[in-house]
């Protein structure tokens, strides 16, 4: 398998990497959640408190307040049924579980796991287990050592309450999407960051990301095969100022020795699992073997807006809203999207609440100043005060820079694989764009899986900034990157188009929805 023409394929012709011949076998999918059999079990309050306002938030870990946050972040809490037609006058009904955060056709494929340290629970790993809410012990004792070498952290988890580990099933949802797949992990599991991020601003919790680790000495802390599952993201829950330390070198081999292997079983459902040796392969070529090879990120300012058109947005008071109901009313319209125009004002929030919340600095990326290598793009149609065109958001000074004017509906809705959604009927197609080589230059292959997680991440700070304003998005990758590139002739910027974002306002779904815990 060649790698480099396996993402370029992936990105830029994905038909290239699923089969012309793949059947999807819905009768035989995976559960989109994990059940461990066999381990001890630590049930979680069911009383979820349904009010999330910012001055009441608590910093306090105790197992009410991780239940909450637990719940929040990575909980299910919808039962949809929807009604589609069929031939004649029947209907089938589609029955799912949702979560607040989206995931690439609902089969979130995606895994959270924590070490913990509070006085209620036994010290140690455990795997959250969203379909009964309650905690699964792994594997019992001490770890801040291990996982401290493991991250080449530079600060120290003796005194972090909790540290969130993020892992992809490949199966979860290889068996839709095929290789296509690997594309929506990397943005899935980001995505799970970005709620985790703004859950933990409630609770008063520092998260730190980190996206590079010891891969094989982290699965083998959880008792993983990576065959099957493996490790994207660890992101320590700090909650006072972390002390500063500097581990020495460490090696996968020096860590793998210093505890027992563990073994578990777990149901799936799927009675017939095919191999993806693309994704194993992609998987064991992005590894870290030593923490000696832990990278940066050498990021260069691509845009020169000297010469370019540059309209200032109105500077907007934040209101204080409650993170509840914002997280409660998001949900992806698909054709309940209304054709009704955006006042400037909205926009400027749009864009403000996302990056006033959004934290880009992962550790990769040793930049102190607050900007992102990733930006938002948009095409804009019928926003009070902004002529209609191509644009792209400029954070720093909280302006649009405009690249092209003009209606580019037409050209977005042909770009589309499937017309699931009319472009005509929203004001604003957003597009998060980055780096057009996805930092393989300086991570390797990691690099590809670390690019879409952080534009998962701003993808749910846009998403929840959306709904606070009464609006919704729908994120797509079903679309043809090229013809979205040459809108914003963003080869010529070295940069291309991650994820199709049209946000607008909508009427109520058509659907039967019971909240889980209301």
């Amino acid at each position: 398998m060649e790698l480099d023409p396996f993402l370029y394929n992936l990105h830029f012709q994905s038909s290239q990497v699923v089969p012309p011949d793949w059947n999807v076998d819905w009768d035989d999918a995976p559960l989109p959640f994990k059940i461990y059999r066999g381990l001890p079990k630590y049930p979680l309050s069911h009383e979820i408190t349904l009010s999330l306002k910012e001055q009441e938030g608590s910093s306090l870990l105790d197992l009410d307040t991780l239940s909450c946050f637990l719940w929040y972040v990575f909980g299910w809490t919808q039962l949809s049924q929807t009604s589609l037609p069929k031939d004649g006058d029947s209907v089938e009904t589609m029955q799912s579980f949702r979560r607040f955060a989206p995931s690439g056709g609902g089969l979130y494929p995606n895994e959270l796991y924590l070490y913990l340290k509070t006085e209620e629970l036994p010290h140690g790993i455990y795997h959250y287990d969203a379909a009964h809410h309650q905690l699964l012990l792994l594997r019992e004792g001490d770890y801040d050592s291990y996982l401290n070498k493991a991250l080449a952290s530079h600060s120290d988890l003796s005194d972090c309450p909790a540290v969130a580990i993020i892992s992809t099933m490949f199966w979860k949802n290889f068996f839709k999407y095929n290789n296509f797949s690997y594309r929506l992990q990397g943005l899935d599991a980001g995505v799970i960051i970005g709620q985790l991020q703004k859950l933990s601003s409630h609770f008063h919790f520092s998260p730190k990301v980190h996206f590079q680790f010891l891969d094989q000495a982290l699965n083998h802390l959880l008792g993983l095969n990576d065959k099957e599952e493996s490790i994207y993201a660890v992101v320590p829950l700090f909650v006072n100022k972390p002390a500063a330390i500097k581990e020495k070198m460490t090696s996968t081999a020096e860590l793998l020795n210093k505890i027992p292997s563990i073994k578990t079983t777990y149901y799936q459902k799927s009675r017939k699992v095919i191999d993806c040796p693309d994704l194993q392969n992609m998987n064991q070529a992005s590894m870290q073997e030593s923490t000696n090879v832990f990278r940066y990120l050498n990021y260069k300012e691509s845009h020169n807006d000297e010469a370019s058109t540059k309209t200032m947005l109105p500077q907007v008071d934040k209101k204080m809203k409650d993170l509840s109901i914002i997280c409660r009313n998001r949900y992806s319209p698909e054709m309940d999207f209304l054709s009704t125009g955006l006042n400037v004002n909205k926009l400027s929030s749009l864009f403000k609440e996302t990056y006033d919340s959004f934290s880009s600095h992962g550790d990769f990326d040793i930049r102190k100043e607050e900007r992102s290598p990733l930006f938002i793009y948009g095409c804009f149609y019928n926003v009070e005060g902004i002529s209609d065109g191509a644009y792209r958001y400029d954070p720093r000074s909280h302006s649009l820079i405009k690249l092209k004017e003009g209606d580019f509906r037409y050209t977005l809705q042909s770009a589309m694989s499937l017309h699931n959604l009319n472009l005509y009927q929203v004001p604003l197609c957003l597009h998060i764009a980055g780096d057009r080589n996805f930092y393989t230059g300086e991570l390797g292959c990691r690099g590809y899986r670390i690019q879409h997680m952080e534009a998962g991440a701003l993808l749910q700070h846009l998403l929840l900034a959306a709904s606070s304003l009464g609006m919704n998005g729908h994120p797509l990758l079903g679309f043809d990157v090229n013809i979205c590139d040459q809108i914003y002739d963003l080869k010529r910027t070295k940069e291309t188009v991650l994820i199709q974002i049209p946000v607008g306002f909508f009427r109520p779904k058509s659907c039967l929805v019971g909240h889980i815990h209301s």
